[in-house]
């Protein structure tokens, strides 16, 4: 079943939402339709497109300040821009790993600054050894994000509907496919 986006008041991308809480949303009257499928939703006595895009009614406040980037698989693959920090191929998700720069075994720690996306050929490559050990070289010192997301959506970019891009922000990479 289609996914609804969820806007906020001012436009700005929320959540993905299912579409059955788009309609609950929408029967409660806390959004307006922005875009609608053209699959059509009936009970008893109603009837009505299944919606695309909802926008909320009242603004919803996002927390920012003070928030850190969230130490995790998916913000270490962004930070590195889905590009194997060994040998600068740029892989979908489900093709990489990521690395101990500094192995767990020598000292190494899971931080930021230790960790870095690889390819699976170069991590098997590596081993647990360092990249001087294994005479690899790092394209870019890994480091902590000085970027903050205002929202992070985790989707299929390639399985959006297309009505849903113009809401989406620009550093989020669209495929045609």
């Amino acid at each position: 079943m289609e996914r609804t986006l969820l806007l906020n008041a001012t436009f700005e991308p929320l959540k993905i939402i299912s579409w059955r809480r788009a309609i609950t949303l929408l029967t409660q009257g806390k959004v307006e339709v922005i875009d609608s499928y053209d699959r059509e939703i009936r009970g008893i006595s109603i009837s009505f497109r299944l919606p695309s895009i909802l926008r909320l009614l009242k603004v919803v406040k996002i927390r920012r300040a003070g928030r850190e980037v969230r130490f995790s698989r998916a913000n270490i693959y962004q930070r590195d821009r889905y590009r194997c920090q060994y040998c600068g191929k740029k892989h979908h998700s489900e093709d990489l790993t990521f690395d101990h720069v500094i192995p767990l075994v020598q000292g190494g720690d899971t931080t930021w600054e230790n960790i870095v996306t690889a390819c699976l050929t170069c991590n098997n490559k590596k081993g647990g050894r360092t990249p001087r050990e294994a005479r690899m070289r790092l394209i870019r010192s890994p480091g902590k994000p000085k970027w903050m997301p205002i929202v992070t959506i985790t989707l299929g970019m390639t399985s959006a509907p297309l009505s849903w891009r113009d809401y989406l922000y620009w550093n989020i990479e669209l495929n045609a496919n």
